[in-house]
């Protein structure tokens, strides 16, 4: 097998990596080198990974620790795989047909079209998200992501500075709603939110990077109307062509995003027709303890 390496696509954030079959990168060295080159990008691909559940379950792990298992999904249904810390980021049900149009894990999943970032809504909040496309379908599906350290970057020192304060209530129910998704009583006892700060600094790299997704309800401390106007100027802001890079996935892509610093979104398709399956994992937002960090 060829070195590890990382090669940036064009001026972006994202990154492709050659030279390692992840069911093997159980080193330190190599463990460190893939963190190392996601505070560098934010995003890495690797091509040709055909992992199993079990294999990115073991991998998501070794990188990062302790895994992200409360999702709104699992609110709604029961996992298919038995596990909550393996995401159905799929159109098919336990029988693998794909569901109807009105299927009510589909319609909530829909919202995974508008800009987010993972578990935003949970505290701990998402660090890494790690998408496996196991059923690419014959049409373009692919997955825009958003840099958000540029983002901040670009923003004028003193619109930096009025925002470095400020706190967000994050709700994966507000970010449901907005598209006429309702859940029951019960299920939304389940997902009460939780509050971040509008801007991170990285913990590793030190840079900052604004805060959003779809699930942010609310500046803490401020009007919802003054707050909302707020938040939609800096998605749009922080979402300019400048800023992104859209994926074509392939199957056995794996790729790998730091939820600190990025924003996605799923692009549509003909999901009525052809199938589409892909596994997540996402970590928690911990100080590392694992050995290599």
């Amino acid at each position: 097998m060829s070195e590890l390496c990382f090669r940036r696509l064009g001026n972006t954030f994202f990154a492709q990596a050659s030279g390692v079959d992840l069911r093997q990168a159980t080193d330190a060295t190599t463990l460190t080198r893939i963190r190392d080159a996601m505070d560098a990008h934010a995003v890495l691909l690797f091509r040709n990974q055909p992992l199993s559940d079990e294999d990115q379950l073991a991998f998501a792990q070794r990188l990062d620790g302790q895994l992200h298992s409360k999702t709104s999904s699992a609110a709604i249904a029961a996992n298919r795989f038995g596990n909550e810390a393996l995401t159905d980021i799929s159109n098919v049900n336990a029988a693998g047909e794909i569901v109807a149009a009105d299927d009510r894990k589909r319609m909530g999943g829909l919202a995974n079209r508008l800009w987010h970032t993972d578990a935003s809504f949970e505290d701990p909040a998402g660090r890494y998200s790690m998408l496996s496309a196991r059923v690419v379908p014959p049409v373009r599906a692919d997955t825009e992501f958003a840099d958000m350290r540029a983002a901040w970057d670009a923003l004028p020192a003193d619109e930096q500075a009025r925002l470095e304060s400020l706190r967000v209530h994050h709700s994966i129910v507000h970010s449901r709603q907005t598209l006429g998704f309702e859940f029951s009583e019960a299920e939304k006892a389940r997902l009460p939110g939780a509050e971040h700060p509008l801007v991170l600094t990285h913990a590793r790299t030190g840079r900052k990077s604004l805060y959003l997704a779809s699930h942010a309800q609310r500046i803490v401390g401020w009007p919802v109307p003054e707050g909302r106007l707020l938040l939609q100027d800096l998605t749009e802001h922080a979402t300019q062509a400048a800023f992104r890079w859209r994926h074509v996935w392939q199957q056995y892509d794996f790729v790998i995003w730091d939820n600190r610093a990025t924003l996605h979104r799923a692009r549509p398709f003909d999901d009525r027709t052809y199938r589409r399956e892909m596994r997540r994992t996402t970590t928690l937002d911990l100080p590392f303890t694992i050995t290599g960090a």
